[in-house]
């Protein structure tokens, strides 16, 4: 049997820091050393996202390595796939292979029957966990947003950050007050920006330099306040 290792990790610092990899080779290692592999592969993606896994070119090795009676080890199914649909599809080209998967932290081993239900029960809680993560956020962000609370990247136009919080800016507002009059009067985008210039009323920057986009989100942040 081969032994076919791959390993993860999605940020720099941690390829950088090098320790989560190191440790998962280790643990691929050790369970290769234990069941009597004859041959052991490591292929790893160093500052990769599990979001898709067409564009993993260590991945990709790693399963035109598996072939009939091998084994894909990894560390996690998350280090694997974010996905549940890529993470049973990888699971489908095993499978074909006839190869099987390994997840060390699950404890998940496809050549037993058990072991492929407790998989794709996994992989879905896995997924649903992500989703639930996900909704807490947009919430959390929505929440921030109705108080007037700063949700990071650059303060909007219309508004000044101070403490954490957005207050509204006078002079700015007199603008973003045009631009929503405008709009409500089917002024276009472009129609907008050029408005703004002949007026002089200035970005954020201070110059007068009006985009649509920049436009749009004032528009779009205007309305979802409402």
């Amino acid at each position: 049997m081969k032994a076919v290792g791959y390993i993860r990790v999605s940020t720099q610092g941690q390829v950088e820091d090098g320790v989560s990899l190191d440790a998962q080779e280790a643990k691929v290692r050790a369970w290769a050393d234990l069941n009597g592999a004859d041959e052991v592969l490591i292929f790893r993606d160093e500052g990769l996202s599990g979001k898709r896994s067409d564009n993993r070119p260590g991945l990709t090795a790693a399963l035109e390595a598996a072939g009939k009676g091998d084994a894909l080890i990894v560390y996690s199914l998350s280090r694997l796939s974010r996905s549940t649909r890529d993470t049973l599809s990888i699971a489908d080209a095993l499978t074909k292979r006839e190869a099987d998967l390994v997840s060390l932290s699950e404890k998940i081993d496809t050549t037993t029957a058990a072991g492929k239900m407790v998989f794709r029960m996994l992989a879905v809680l896995s997924e649903f966990e992500r989703d639930q993560i996900a909704d807490r956020t947009r919430f959390a962000l929505a929440h921030k947003r109705a108080n007037h609370e700063k949700t990071g990247g650059d303060v909007p136009f219309g508004y000044r950050a101070e403490d954490g919080k957005l207050y509204p800016d006078p002079a700015e507002q007199t603008t973003v007050a045009l631009v929503m009059d405008l709009s409500a009067r089917g002024t276009s985008l472009r129609g907008i920006c050029r408005e703004l210039v002949s007026a002089g009323f200035p970005m954020k920057n201070g110059k007068l330099t009006w985009h649509p986009q920049s436009v749009r989100r004032i528009i779009e942040r205007e309305r979802k306040a409402a």
